[in-house]
């Protein structure tokens, strides 16, 4: 998910911009620095030698890390004797402020596992490799993984990472909730969403339930209807975000809000039920959520059955939020083909197998009936991910973010959608405008 905190963090992060792209002005450059030509680093296979510097947030007493150190990397290098991977264990919000510290001061480490939406703010500082230039079998991996997982490492017509886990969000419900009702299947479809509701709401029960309007919350309604928040370079949001289609998956939402339909903490106010718990008590019948709330239920409310299904279908399809990680590979590594080798291993089946046994969701397709094999619960987010959307990949997605959930938040309060999302479009297009090129 997107937090706060993590927006707080880019936003230092393009606070040391000036100075890390005078820094980098200096060094190797990014994709197309004037000057330039990217070096390949080696192939799979060659022999390599020296340390790989790892940085990750995984939490260091977590089942992740354990088996990061001691199964992962023992394994890599006893293929490559003489490569030490030293993995570096920071916490989520330290790893930001480290990150913009090792920025300014050229010391960032080989290899990164970054969340997806700080992909293209590092990019266009100029401090990442662009995978797709100076990865020779970068089309191989790219090929392998979930189309929408990858799109979250393109910038400007290049991919500065792939994806190394994956989640994304998906229709949780109670079915004594709907039972309440009379309904005996979850809403397959907008319209019966909008038929359900009335039903709900005499019962009771809220229809729906979500916490924000934040794009990791209204995205896929947005897209199922069909809608876009920019055109497909994210150049601007005038015509897309504001156009008819994205408007009714907005209008869907502020429909069921004004019906009673859904509760109050769709604004993000403090107070109200939390989604969990609602849903778990029957007070919400249904709400999107990811696959970590399986056992958070289980250790929470273990009587409750929970259940799931795809994003409601608009005429845009069924279309949720792609969430996760990326491995990025800094310009500053001084061991380029050592943590290519390194990188290549943790997109192989058998480290994705490994940490999707403790909890972390496979990027490579080929993979998805056997995460159905650990977990049963993995299989409709398996489903979802196959056509599942990324955030706008531009480092001006936190202020962006910011603007959607101000102007949708006005359309449930009252003002018209088409006015909100004019107003919101109006907005973002000077700061589309600022890292276009």
């Amino acid at each position: 998910m997107f937090t706060s905190a993590r927006r707080g963090a880019l936003t230092a992060l393009g606070a040391a911009a000036a100075l890390a792209l005078t820094l980098t002005a200096c060094s190797s450059g990014g994709a197309g620095a004037a000057g330039t030509t990217p070096t390949p680093v080696a192939t799979a296979g060659a022999d390599i030698s020296g340390t790989v510097t790892f940085w990750h947030a995984y939490s260091a007493d977590s089942p992740e890390v354990k088996t990061l150190e001691t199964v992962l990397i023992p394994k890599f290098e006893q293929a490559h004797p003489k490569v030490k991977v030293d993995a570096v264990a920071v916490p989520y919000d330290q790893l930001h402020q480290k990150l913009v510290t090792a920025v300014a001061g050229d010391t960032l480490p080989d290899l990164v596992r970054s969340d997806i939406m700080w992909v293209p703010e590092l990019a266009n500082l100029g401090v990442l490799v662009p995978l797709d230039q100076q990865l020779p079998d970068f089309s191989t991996f790219a090929g392998q993984v979930y189309p929408g997982a990858l799109a979250t490492n393109a910038y400007k017509g290049h991919y500065y990472g792939l994806p190394l886990d994956t989640n994304t969000r998906v229709l949780l419900y109670n079915k004594d909730a709907l039972a309440k009702a009379g309904i005996t299947q979850p809403p397959a479809t907008f319209d019966e969403l909008k038929a359900d509701a009335p039903k709900l709401t005499a019962a009771g029960v809220y229809a729906f339930a979500d916490n924000s309007t934040s794009g990791w919350n209204v995205l896929p309604w947005i897209w199922s209807a069909g809608g876009a928040v920019t055109d497909d370079k994210v150049t601007k949001a005038t015509g897309y975000l504001n156009s008819a289609k994205s408007v009714a998956g907005v209008q869907l939402l502020v429909d069921l809000y004004q019906q009673k339909a859904i509760p109050d903490i769709i604004l993000g106010g403090t107070g109200g039920t939390a989604t969990s718990d609602g849903l778990a008590t029957g007070a919400y019948g249904t709400i999107l959520d990811g696959p970590w709330m399986y056992p958070i239920f289980q250790s929470q409310y273990p009587d409750f059955k929970l259940q799931a299904a795809p994003m409601p279908s608009g005429p845009g399809g069924s279309v949720s939020v792609v969430g996760g990680e990326s491995v990025v590979m800094t310009q500053s590594s001084k061991n380029k083909d050592a943590a290519a080798e390194f990188m290549r291993f943790l997109l192989s089946q058998d480290s994705q197998y490994e940490m999707a046994k403790v909890g972390q969701m496979s990027v490579l397709s080929a993979l998805g009936d056997k995460l159905v094999g650990i977990n049963a619960y993995y299989a409709p987010f398996v489903k979802q991910l196959a056509n599942a959307q990324p955030r706008t990949p531009t480092p001006a997605w936190p202020k962006i973010d910011d603007i959607l959930k101000a102007q949708i938040q006005k359309a449930l309060q009252g003002e018209p959608v088409q006015q909100a999302l004019d107003e919101a479009a109006a907005q973002i297009d000077p700061l589309l405008a600022q890292y276009a090129g």
